[in-house]
């Protein structure tokens, strides 16, 4: 039976829309639309709304379980396996198919794909303009909930080197969620919240990420409730890919530290192990590591970078040695490997001389170690 590399239906299964794949599972799923995605319970796992399908990337997440393509989709809800899920959307492997009809299938392809490039740009930059009005309405921190905030994470914004001007304090910030209806957005939470500015590699600011705070909380962070589930405090707008939070940066120097978060990466700043470096956060796991090669024995751990991958981070050029730390508050192998695969892609493109993995500890992250604490 074929397999993933050598099957031809590959291209026809992935050009089927994910909302056509959604109609022909029917009834296997109980979703309800919610803006530009349909929300539910996970068919494996359960849940109320832990589920959804996004009907424009043609993607499918569970907070749970995981997510992928349209193909993945029908594996997870037919508890089947890859071949089988190209039998169920396109048909069986040994069905021939005309010289004719293959050349209208691919032209076809090519259309979808140019649309959806299209579409996919346009939501890009309306994003990016939405994040930048926030952004222009924030205020210094100086003073502000988010020094308190900073200071609750036992970080003094007077430790810091520099100004940290990507931070930006917003008082009354709205927490929106795609509408039950169907029809835009809905409000759930509005509070104060920290401001951060994303940037591309060219410094082009290109998103923002926001952290809702609540002081009377422990960590100060603030605890979102919505359909009987707490909602990440976390969250990015615009387009993260490739870029950064440029937390620290003083002149051109030999040495970037990089932490996920913007607390783990202050808190490695005001270390002073490294008194010279940059220290920029990479926003997530996904965007400091980028794909890697997973074909293979052994290669789900290997850190072997993917270079054909143009949206992962790199550094900028003259940077010579790298530092990534790892969070010890996820699984400790794979997180090693996709922080491996990152460092290695700089190595390559950019020819950094030097690359390190700094590990916090099994449990924690490196602010959970300046804290005195073993869980957030």
């Amino acid at each position: 039976m074929a397999g993933r590399r050598d099957d031809n239906r590959l291209a026809d299964a992935q050009a089927v829309p994910i909302r056509e794949i959604v109609e022909r599972l029917g009834d296997r799923l109980d979703l309800k639309r919610a803006g530009v995605e349909l929300v539910g319970p996970c068919p494996a796992c359960g849940g109320n709304d832990r589920f959804s399908v996004n009907l424009q990337r043609n993607v499918f997440n569970c907070r749970h379980c995981g997510g992928g393509d349209g193909i993945r989709l029908v594996q997870q809800v037919l508890a089947c396996e890859f071949p089988e899920a190209l039998n169920w959307l396109v048909g069986a492997a040994d069905v021939q198919i005309d010289p004719a009809e293959q050349k209208r299938r691919a032209e076809k392809r090519q259309q979808q794909k140019e649309r959806a490039a299209r579409e996919a740009a346009r939501r890009r930059e309306d994003a990016i303009r939405a994040a930048r009005a926030i952004w222009r309405a924030g205020q210094p921190i100086s003073g502000s909930p988010v020094e308190r905030y900073l200071a609750r994470r036992g970080i003094r914004i007077d430790l810091v080197p520099g100004q940290l001007i990507c931070l930006r304090y917003h008082p009354d910030l709205p927490y929106m969620v795609p509408g039950d209806a169907g029809n835009g957005w809905s409000e759930i939470w509005r509070g104060p919240a920290m401001l951060a500015a994303m940037q591309e590699p060219s410094g082009r600011f290109s998103g923002g990420h926001r952290t809702w705070l609540d002081l009377d909380q422990p960590k100060g962070k603030a605890v979102i409730r919505h359909n009987g589930e707490i909602s990440k405090s976390k969250k990015t707008l615009g387009s993260k890919k490739g870029s950064a939070i440029r937390l620290v940066q003083r002149g051109v120097v030999p040495v970037m530290v990089m932490g996920e978060g913007i607390e783990t990466t202050l808190t490695a700043a005001i270390a002073g192990t490294f008194p010279d470096a940059w220290f920029w956060a990479g926003i997530d796991l996904g965007n400091m590591a980028g794909r890697r090669v997973l074909s293979g024995k052994g290669m789900k751990y290997a850190g072997v970078p993917d270079l054909e991958d143009a949206d992962a981070f790199l550094p900028p050029p003259g940077i010579e040695r790298l530092i990534y730390i790892q969070d010890g508050d996820s699984e400790p192998k794979s997180t090693r490997a996709k922080l491996l695969a990152g460092l290695r892609r700089a190595k390559a493109v950019q020819g950094v001389g030097s690359i390190q993995i700094v590990h916090a500890g099994e449990g924690r992250d490196l602010n959970d170690v300046l804290m005195g604490a073993d869980d957030e």
